[in-house]
């Protein structure tokens, strides 16, 4: 019977099984294929914080997300068209995210007696077959059966075999969806040419997935989504931490600077550490610290001796750079600070996202220290966050921090990457001699912008020392005088402040320039803002959507856009953080919406809370 094909337009699929059962590598083997037809996407990775979770259990199910449209998408999905469940944990996790006839693929092994009471199914109850699933699709697979057969010949042991179950079931989706193997085949042949059984079991695997849906004769349709209407050019899949590392790649070429990176893994910023430590033959020094303070101290010393530093972290790496971020601002050098934010407070929720690090980034420091925030909105917009965070911090002598989150991290985007020639150049200034007018150097003599010179240590006639006591004005001797000590603090902030004429003034993402409603975000938060939106004005509302990426200072025009609404909306994954810096700033009644659940929001719980106001 010949195959029927069906053109759809929109697919969200969620693969879910256990920690150990591969499916963030399958997630992303089927981003890459998609991203390489023209597809739009957007993928969501979810996984459980332990290393190695209990099998079986319903803390240990690892979960990756991905939607494709032909369409141009902003979120990974509400609900999923399809759910691979690997066993019996993964189908009760998931299945409240699961449209009401959405196909399920399960891997009927995993769902013997040992596996349903591990996911805590009363005894005697298997959701395959106690009719709980009806008016869902249900393609019941006995994976692990089908793997170790395709595997017969291959002289390995049953678990090495088993590893190679989430390949079958790629094998199988892409035979569903009407897909090429060759670039998983590459990446495999890539990941175990050094291991050829390994390689042979993978490929193997692979093909006899799709092999299975081929010949069987209970699947006679098969999908399509055609090339994404976007913008020409050329594009890549890319990640959040790898855009941000990119960013920052490029910063350090604009600028000409050497970059070095002070950094202590933690989760989910520790990729930026691996990504940059491939890429030294850019002149990137990486260094992994002892601990969270020497990482930001060692960034401090690269930046004093002339390099750029950086140190990456997430909240509670924060509270403990706290100290060492004072001192910076108090030496006035150059410094990115870059904040993968996480679940808290303490170690929280390790390895799921939230937006609540932003009064530790606004106010989290001993005294009046003041310090730019810049905001990354979606994974690729990681690469000019980043590049923007280090102009800022270069040409305004200042240590910036740069707030992105575990959903953009690990979230994947097709990106337009820049040319290098379209990127605006850093320019760098060390000074390398006295002035006209100076009969001795003076560290904190400012110009206009009240920015202090940059000098690298033992350049001749101008040696100075710096310290986090006190600064007297100009001559940046130790000072304990309390008209000086007001004035510096005073100057320290307006130096701050006046980055506010040095960057875009904001623009509305969509919508009118007046309305009733405005809602203002930043952060992750904005591929759900923008879908509500959009959705919302097809029907003809008073909405509009504007996003920050400046967050301090704000846009200088910034007050003039909200006064234009008669409602402000400030949807956030934390419990109330921008509203009350708007509100402080603004004096504006804004009315916040609030999520604290380690998950994004969907676009159907905007566009409810949208409407209510605007009813």
């Amino acid at each position: 019977m010949a195959d029927q094909q069906e053109i759809i337009s929109d697919v969200v699929i969620k693969f879910a099984g256990d920690s150990g059962d591969g499916m963030q590598l399958t997630g992303s083997q089927f981003t890459n294929n998609t991203a390489m037809l023209g597809i739009d996407l957007a993928t969501f990775p979810d996984f459980p914080a332990e290393i190695r979770a209990p099998i079986g259990t319903l803390p240990g199910v690892s979960g990756f997300q991905l939607r494709f449209s032909s369409d141009r998408i902003f979120t990974p999905g509400d609900e999923c068209d399809v759910l691979v469940a690997m066993n019996a944990a993964a189908l009760k996790v998931n299945l409240k995210g699961l449209k009401k006839a959405g196909k399920i693929i399960a891997n009927t092994d995993g769902f013997d007696t040992k596996n349903l009471r591990l996911a805590n199914y009363p005894d005697g109850i298997n959701p395959l077959e106690d009719g709980s699933l009806e008016g869902y699709d249900l393609i019941k697979m006995d994976v692990t059966k089908m793997t170790r057969e395709a595997l017969k010949d291959i002289t390995m042991g049953t678990k090495e075999k088993d590893r190679a179950k989430n390949m079958f079931v790629l094998g199988f989706l892409y035979w569903m969806y009407n897909r090429d193997m060759d670039n998983t085949i590459s990446f495999l042949r890539e990941k175990f040419g050094k291991k050829p059984e390994i390689l042979e079991s993978n490929v193997k695997a692979l093909q006899s997935g799709y092999n299975y849906g081929d010949t069987t004769e209970t699947f006679t349709h098969r999908f399509s989504v055609e090339k994404a209407k976007m913008e020409p050019g050329t594009y890549r899949s890319i990640m959040g931490n790898q855009a941000l590392t990119y960013g920052l790649i490029a910063a350090g070429q604009k600028s000409g600077l050497q970059l070095f990176l002070g950094s202590y893994p933690i989760t989910p910023a520790s990729d930026i550490l691996h990504e940059l430590s491939r890429h030294k033959s850019f002149g990137i020094k990486t260094f992994q610290a002892e601990d969270e303070i020497a990482a930001i101290t060692s960034a401090i010393g690269a930046s004093y001796g002339g390099a750029f530093g950086i140190t990456t972290t997430s909240g509670p790496g924060m509270a403990l750079k706290a100290e060492a971020m004072g001192l910076a601002v108090m030496l006035e050098i150059p410094l990115l600070i870059c904040n993968i934010q996480r679940g808290g407070p303490s170690t929280g929720l390790p390895t799921k996202t939230e937006q609540s690090d932003l009064m530790q980034a606004y106010y989290g420091r001993n005294g009046e220290c003041p310090m730019p925030i810049v905001s990354a909105s979606t994974p690729s917009d990681c690469f000019a966050a980043a590049y923007e965070a280090v102009r800022i911090s270069i040409q305004h002598m200042t240590p910036v921090i740069l707030l992105s989150d575990g959903y953009i991290a690990n979230g994947a985007e097709p990106w337009k990457f820049p040319a290098a020639a379209d990127l605006k150049p850093i320019d760098v200034g060390f000074k390398k001699q006295l002035g006209h007018e100076e009969e001795k150097f003076q560290p904190y003599l400012r110009n206009e912008n009240l920015v202090r010179p940059w000098v690298v240590p033992g350049t001749p006639g101008l040696e100075h020392r710096i310290g986090g006591l006190e600064k007297q004005n100009i001559t940046g001797n130790i000072s304990y005088d309390p008209e000086n000590h007001q004035l510096m603090v005073k100057i320290r902030q307006e130096k701050v402040d006046k980055i506010a004429e040095h960057i875009p003034k904001q623009e509305l993402d969509s919508g009118n320039e007046k309305g009733k409603v405005l809602v203002l975000g930043w952060g992750s938060t904005y591929g759900a803002i923008k879908s509500a939106c959009a959705e919302l004005q097809l029907q003809g509302m008073e909405v509009s959507h504007a996003h920050l990426r400046y967050v301090r200072p704000f846009p200088s025009n910034l007050g003039d856009i909200i006064r234009n609404f008669d409602k402000v909306l400030i949807p956030e994954l934390n419990n109330g953080q921008l509203i009350k810096i708007i509100r402080d700033v603004y004096l504006v009644d804004a009315e916040g919406y609030n999520k604290i659940m380690g998950v994004p929001f969907t676009k159907v719980e905007l566009v409810d809370k949208i409407k209510s106001m605007l009813a």
